[in-house]
């Protein structure tokens, strides 16, 4: 089977994806004679598509079915990509090298807006006609799922046949359910539209008006429900989404991922993963337990997965158990966070997220912790013996001021001043408006005030001692911005910044996607999703927030 596509493809290509393989424990194989065939690819290099959970979560869940085989395609990292092109060869699978194109099914997984171009480029390598409207039924069907899918899909809605708006765990048995039983393309997605969280783009029309180009209405053919509701697992301890491969080659080498938590009780106004994962849910211990026993088996290395692990009640008794080289995400900085920085004594970094540089500030996005917070477990961490602490900062926020920028050098030079010992490293991101986020209605700041802000902080702490400051590119934030809240007409500037077409992203694209404040009227590409979160209640945050 291994060798039945390889006289077509450079030999190269070949020596490569067979390193890769040989590295990995837990590789699944499957015949696949009379099985659905599935290519899961993830739309970036295999090191950064290994290292999500996601990906190999619905890898493991697929596989798991006994009439699905599923294999796995990525990016090809820059001089493979022209090695591709130069030799014609079409994008493969890892497992089989079997051609994406001669597979009933390929589903991208999809976690990051700059990510949307890379689609394009995949589906191009692959033979398979970009925009959905140019493919028929001797093509795979084109799906796509991952957070990305959760709140606003439309971007890539001229490209992608099917989306799971949601947790897809839940949906993906239904779904193949589907597919074995449907006759036609048209039956599988009339079939498809009754799943509570899927989501067919093509049985919508949208109308703009021609004046302000704003959203007037949007229609549903087909008897397609008018919303999509968002699907979301109620037990998390039910779930299958766990990592089903270990590898070095993965960003976070040899690591297994286990997940304790899922969605955030602090709903900060800016971050999507505190609105769009709520309610939150919390791993039984005695089932997180038993699974990090069987990753032992494959590797000492495990990281712990949520997105506020200081509120998992059990976590400083998960960190004790011995044996095992924990690695866990950014930590909340409050008092009960002092007993885990104890657990992590000697380890290389820890974060914490302090978003803004001042009190005032950090009301306005509803980051709920004090600056004594922040410097108590800054202390504890460096004074742990820490290699580095890691700060996350956002410029560009609602209401920033340039006392707002001093406050975040300040700050930092109040925690350098306590604590000597090792190095502070600070994150500084661009903010970006998200759906089902209070700030949804916002725009962002203009790209020259945050070049300039990114540079002062740069210039100020680049004498203290033992601090780095590294700040995101801007082109890629204004990027993300464009596809977080675009809608179809996007699909073009996709296309552009993937190479294809005669497009480009112009000034005027910016003004009416990035640089425009909306109202509470206006219909938004993505209010068709019912996401749990009443658009009412974001709004009534959205005005506290600027009302201070």
């Amino acid at each position: 089977m291994l060798n039945k596509y390889n006289n077509a493809m450079d030999q190269r290509l070949l020596e490569k994806a067979d390193h890769l393989l040989s590295l990995e424990k837990g590789t699944i194989y499957k015949d696949p004679g009379g099985k659905i065939t599935i290519a899961l690819v993830y739309p970036n290099t295999y090191a950064v598509g290994m290292s999500s959970l996601g990906f190999q979560g619905i890898y493991g869940l697929l596989n798991a079915m006994p009439d699905v085989v599923c294999e796995r395609a990525f990016l090809p990292p820059g001089d493979d990509l022209e090695v591709f092109r130069r030799t014609n060869t079409e994008l493969f699978t890892l497992e089989s090298r079997r051609p994406l194109s001669r597979f009933d099914i390929v589903a991208f997984s999809v976690s990051f807006e700059n990510d949307y171009p890379n689609i394009l480029k995949i589906l191009a390598l692959a033979k398979i006609p970009l925009r959905s409207s140019g493919r028929n039924t001797r093509h795979p069907l084109v799906v796509m799922g991952g957070v990305c899918c959760f709140y606003n899909p439309e971007p890539l809605a001229d490209f992608i046949d099917i989306c799971f708006v949601g947790e897809a765990e839940d949906m993906l048995p239904e779904f193949i359910a589907l597919c074995r039983r449907s006759g036609t393309r048209r039956e599988l997605y009339q079939a498809a539209m009754q799943i509570t969280g899927v989501y067919v783009p093509h049985s919508y029309i949208v109308d703009y008006g021609e004046k302000d180009h704003r959203i007037v209405e949007r229609r549903a053919l087909d008897h397609a429900p008018a919303v999509i509701k968002k699907r979301t697992v109620r037990d998390l301890s039910c779930s299958l989404i766990k990592p089903s491969i270990i590898t070095p080659e993965a960003e976070f080498s040899n690591m297994y991922l286990a997940e304790a938590m899922r969605g955030c009780p602090w709903s900060c106004r800016f971050c999507i993963a505190g609105h769009i994962y709520n309610p939150p849910r919390k791993k039984d211990p005695s089932d997180l337990k038993g699974e990090i026993g069987e990753a032992m088996k494959k590797t000492g290395k495990v990281g712990l997965v949520g997105p506020s692990l200081s509120d998992y009640p059990h976590i400083a008794d998960i960190l004790a158990i011995e044996g095992v080289d924990f690695s866990i995400t950014s930590l909340r900085a409050s008092a009960q966070s002092g007993r885990i920085i104890s657990l992590m004594r000697g380890h290389k970094s820890v974060s914490i997220a302090p978003e803004a540089g001042t009190v005032r500030l950090r009301k306005v996005i509803h980051k709920q912790i004090s600056e004594e917070d922040i410097l108590d477990s800054a202390g504890l961490i460096l004074s742990a013996g820490v290699e580095t602490l890691r700060l996350y900062f956002m410029i560009g926020l609602p209401t920033e001021t340039q006392e707002d920028i001093e406050g975040i050098i300040e700050l930092v030079k109040k925690i350098r001043s306590q604590n000597r010992r090792g190095y502070i490293t600070l994150s500084v991101s661009t903010f970006v408006p998200k759906p089902f986020t209070p700030f949804q209605w916002l725009p962002m700041a203009k790209m020259s005030e945050v070049k300039e802000r990114q540079r002062h902080i740069k210039k100020r702490l680049s004498h203290v001692k033992g601090v780095k400051v590294f700040h995101d590119v801007l082109k890629q934030a204004y990027i993300q911005g464009l596809f977080s809240v675009g809608d179809r007409r996007s699909s073009v500037l996709v296309e552009a910044l993937a190479g294809f077409g005669e497009a480009s992203v112009r000034k005027a694209d910016y003004d009416y996607y990035l640089f425009r404040n909306r109202d509470v009227a206006e219909i938004l590409p993505w209010d068709f999703i019912d996401a749990g979160i009443p658009k009412d209640k974001l709004w009534w945050e959205y005005q506290a927030a600027l009302s201070g």
